[in-house]
């Protein structure tokens, strides 16, 4: 029996999903059945001519019908879209660009990685790209399609390298600032000889308008990402790492202008200034994200070397004409032509000439292979001695190198089963330090000593600062990438990501009888 299907009303969403595995109307049947008992379903229809079914929600999520699809006994079909997320600064910005991702019509599964500062999304429809790149927008951050047929991990490392040059330049410009206001507010009080010399030169009220300017530029300057980005976070009531910053040094900053220009609206003997430390919130979070911005770039190398494996260009005949394309313009059928010393552009079949190829970063194989007419030739490979032409058979993402290059950066991309566990701490952390620092601040303000309002503030400063949740968002993608790059740099290659922490378990490693391990460099080993 076939549900009813309703059009889209106002809050509801139409969309198509695949089924595989159904053979006749019971399957049809079961299937309705399925989807319709889920929450926020209003409507479902499934065709078997087409083996999809049409589901109208009103709320519910595309996540709990292709459970429901599985519990039927059936496959939900789905397609894998790749995004660059830019924006992410913590932990925090992942769960909610996972949230916005997984609240899109057509998302089955998303995961987003702040390490590689990709997102993966399995979909039922790869036409939903746009509207993923909306969502993430919504959000306040910035979504880019992946193209599938290449890796786009160049474009990622020149991404990556002008993120650490502008980085790089701002903790500069905030070091210049911030050094000499911690010699004037600081100094003073690590030698006495130094204070009497600095007072007996410089006007109190000149210091502070010095201190204030020095500030001004190092927040406004280097640090007015900070704002620009928590500002936003904290309007859409979802702070993150910027808005903690924001907090913590704009409440340093403005408490300090007050005490400056405007002393007598503070309480008698709290108008101290803490221009300085402002300042140096922001140089240490700005160095530290240079760190960060450094590690991403290390640990992608790996990938950058397979990537390098890649002919650019290939010279193909067509129409009897001879022409050097790019790569991404090579077609199925394409004759190409390979000389001596040149890499082969893409996989196919030998028809003309005969050569040897090296083909160790395939095999490992150290003895290039001879090749002739009807011999498979492999992208990447490097053509040693000969002159070979060969028809393009897979070309794009169906190369073997392309899958090779897919297949390790999902595994780098990947999420270890323990970092469910950190994501569900770190999307609630943000808010909890800022309800534990306005906490602190009252506390102090009514049980702390003279100056309450002073220490209430340095206080509630600290806590903001010191509880940054990023560390424990890093942590465990960083080590995937550094794991997984390390392994494809000594040959070995991991599908998934989880296989790093299932590794820790393993006691014995089992070859069959004709499985090796070699260097590919005999050595002498025993003389007679």
């Amino acid at each position: 029996m076939h549900a009813k299907h309703e059009g889209p009303a106002t809050g509801h969403s139409v969309i198509d999903i695949p089924v595989d595995g159904m053979t006749c109307a019971s399957c049809v049947g079961r299937v309705e059945k399925a989807i319709s008992a889920v929450p926020g379903v209003s409507g479902a229809a499934v065709n078997l001519a087409t083996s999809k079914a049409r589901v109208t929600l009103a709320g519910g999520s595309t996540e709990a019908v292709a459970d429901a699809i599985r519990g039927a006994g059936y496959e939900p079909g789905a397609t894998d879209i790749s995004l660059a997320i830019s924006g992410m600064t913590c932990a925090s910005c992942v769960g909610r660009v996972e949230k916005a991702l997984r609240a899109a019509p057509g998302v089955l599964k998303a995961e987003v990685n702040l390490a590689t500062e990709r997102a993966i999304v399995r979909a039922a429809d790869a036409g939903i790209a746009s509207a993923l790149v909306a969502a993430v927008a919504a959000a306040g951050y910035e979504a880019t399609p992946l193209d599938e047929g290449r890796s786009d991990e160049s474009d990622a490392a020149t991404r990556r390298e002008a993120e650490q040059a502008a980085l790089g330049r701002a903790v500069v410009v905030a070091a210049l600032g911030t050094l000499p206001l911690l010699v004037l507010e600081m100094g003073p009080h690590l030698t006495e000889a130094f204070h009497h010399w600095l007072h007996a030169r410089i006007d109190a009220f000149v210091l502070k308008l010095i201190a204030f300017g020095l500030t001004t530029i190092v927040l406004f300057g280097p640090g007015l990402r900070f704002f620009l980005k928590g500002w936003p976070a904290l309007l859409r009531a979802a702070p993150d790492m910027n808005a903690l910053v924001m907090l913590g040094a704009g409440a340093a900053y403005a408490y300090s202008v007050v005490a400056t220009f405007a002393p007598d609206w503070l309480p008698a003997g709290t108008d101290y200034t803490y221009f300085e430390t402002g300042a140096v919130i922001v140089t240490l979070i700005l160095l530290g994200r240079w760190f960060e911005a450094r590690a991403k770039g290390r640990t992608s190398e790996a990938i950058k070397r397979l990537v390098q494996l890649q002919a650019r260009s290939a010279r193909v005949l067509r129409d009897g004409v001879e022409s050097e394309i790019a790569i991404e313009h090579v077609r199925v059928g394409d004759l190409v032509l390979v000389r001596p010393g040149e890499k082969i552009p893409v996989d196919g079949e030998v028809v003309e000439g005969a050569s040897y190829v090296d083909e160790a970063m395939v095999t490992g194989e150290p003895t290039p292979a001879h090749k002739s007419i009807g011999s498979a030739v492999i992208g990447g490979t490097i053509n040693r001695n000969g002159a070979l032409r060969f028809r393009a058979e897979k070309v794009g993402a169906d190369t073997l190198l392309a899958q090779i290059l897919r297949m390790v950066e999902q595994a780098q991309g990947a999420k270890l089963p323990i970092q469910a566990l950190v994501d569900r701490v770190t999307s609630w952390f943000v808010p909890a330090v800022i309800a534990v620092a306005l906490l602190t601040f009252a506390s102090w303000l009514v049980f702390g000593p003279s100056p309450a309002l002073t220490y209430a503030l340095v206080n509630a400063v600290a806590v903001l600062i010191v509880a940054c949740p990023c560390a424990m968002g890093l942590a465990t993608p960083t080590s995937i990438m550094v794991g997984t790059g390390r392994a494809a740099e000594a040959g070995i290659l991991f599908r998934k990501g989880e296989a790093l922490q299932s590794l820790r378990d393993v006691e014995v490693v089992a070859l069959d009888k004709t499985g090796t391990l070699t260097a590919g460099k005999p050595e002498l080993t025993d003389f007679d």
